[in-house]
């Protein structure tokens, strides 16, 4: 029997979208289990996680377009996106944040 090396992963919890613009969107809180997020965005945009209410700023992580991103959270943390500033490297759109929750 042969053995291959496998990559690390985590079973796909629950997936929501927000829409973004030059306005910041929030979302709900993650849930009571939610240790790790997958982020995807079909836009470039910048986001913030936190506790409480969050108000993401061009200052904040950058998500490019198309780009998978795994990161860590705190169960009932949330998540707001606000769409990249145009700087001449990025062309700025609104867009759609895809969060899936990982278990």
């Amino acid at each position: 029997m042969s053995f291959f090396p496998k990559q690390s992963s985590s079973r796909n919890g629950t997936t929501q979208t927000i829409a973004f613009d030059a306005s910041v969107a929030a979302l709900s809180v993650f849930g009571p289990e939610t240790y790790q997020l997958r982020l995807s965005a079909n836009s470039a945009c910048c986001y913030r996680i936190g506790d409480g209410a969050q108000t993401a700023t061009a200052a904040d992580a950058f998500l490019p377009a198309g780009v998978i991103e795994h990161v860590i959270v705190s169960p009932g943390q949330g998540i707001s996106a606000i769409k990249a500033a145009t700087n001449g490297l990025v062309t700025a759109t609104a867009g759609t944040l895809w969060i899936t929750e990982m278990s």
